[in-house]
C-alpha cells in the first residue's frame, strides 16, 4: 500500500505533509508532537472536524476502519468496556472468538471474567484479537507495548510477528521507541514537525543514520545496541 500524499491542516498551518509506502511492516518513529498519531488517526478517519485532509493512495483495497483496517491501540486497560465479560465485546460468532483466543494464545476461560480481572499482557491479547475478527489487510498500530513490562513487551511483538505470517496483513506501526520497532518491522520512516526527515530499510537505517534527529532518536531507543544479521 502506497500514500503518495497526506496532507493534515489547521487554520491553513500544515500539521503533517508525508508520503511512505507499507510493503510489509512499517515503523513510523517520532518524538511525541512530530505528527505520528496524527498520521494514525487521519487513516482511521478520526481526526478533529476542524482539521483538514488531502490523501492520495493506492492499494487493493479502501482504506476503511473495522474492515481492511484495524486498530490496536497504545492502552489496552482502556480499550475494553470494564463492566461488561469479555465475551460479550466481540462481534463475531463464540466459536470464531474461541479461535481468536487461540491465535493470540489467550484460554478460553478468560471470555467469562471482566476486563480489570486480566493482567495487562492478557488485556493486550484480547485487543490484538478483536483486531483480527475483520481479517483486516492493513493492522495499525499505536505503541502497543508502552503499557507493559520489557518480558511482556517482547512476548506481544512475538505475537505480532507471527499472526502477521498467519494472517497475511500488513503493519503500520506508529512508535518512538526504536528497539520496538526494530524488533518488528522491516522498513522505517523517520518524521518530525509533520515531515519525513529520514526512511529506507529499518536495520540499514540504525546501521547508518544520516540526520542528528535519527541519531538522537536510535541513541535514547537502546541501551546495547544489537542488530539482526
Amino acid at each position: 500500500m502506497k500514500i503518495s500524499k497526506l496532507h493534515i491542516s489547521l487554520n491553513n498551518q500544515t500539521l503533517v505533509d508525508i508520503d511512505f509506502e507499507i510493503i510489509s511492516s512499517l515503523a513510523l518513529v517520532g518524538q511525541s508532537g512530530s505528527g505520528k498519531s496524527l498520521t494514525l488517526k487521519a487513516l482511521l478517519g478520526m481526526l478533529p472536524s476542524a482539521m483538514q485532509m488531502e490523501l492520495e493512495h493506492s492499494s487493493a483495497y479502501a482504506l476503511r476502519a473495522g474492515e481492511s483496517l484495524s486498530f490496536v491501540p497504545q492502552n489496552p486497560f482502556t480499550a475494553l468496556s470494564p463492566l461488561t465479560k469479555i465475551k460479550e465485546q466481540f462481534f463475531v460468532a463464540p466459536e470464531r472468538v474461541k479461535k481468536l483466543f487461540s491465535q493470540v494464545g489467550l484460554d478460553e476461560d478468560l471470555l467469562e471474567r471482566f476486563p480489570p480481572e486480566l493482567s495487562g499482557g492478557q488485556l493486550q491479547r484480547v485487543v490484538i484479537a478483536m483486531a483480527l475478527e475483520s481479517e483486516p489487510k492493513l493492522l495499525l498500530l499505536d505503541e502497543p507495548t508502552t503499557a507493559l513490562d520489557p518480558q511482556t513487551r517482547v512476548l506481544i511483538l512475538e505475537l505480532l510477528k507471527r499472526l502477521q505470517k498467519e494472517f497475511g496483513f500488513k503493519i503500520l506501526f506508529v512508535t518512538h521507541d526504536m528497539e520496538s520497532a526494530s524488533a518488528l518491522c522491516e522498513d522505517i520512516c523517520i518524521i518530525k514537525e509533520g515531515k519525513l526527515v529520514e526512511s529506507g530499510n529499518l536495520q540499514e537505517v540504525l546501521r547508518m543514520p544520516q540526520e542528528i534527529y535519527t541519531k538522537t532518536l536510535i541513541e535514547a531507543g537502546f541501551t546495547n545496541r544489537t542488530f539482526r544479521k
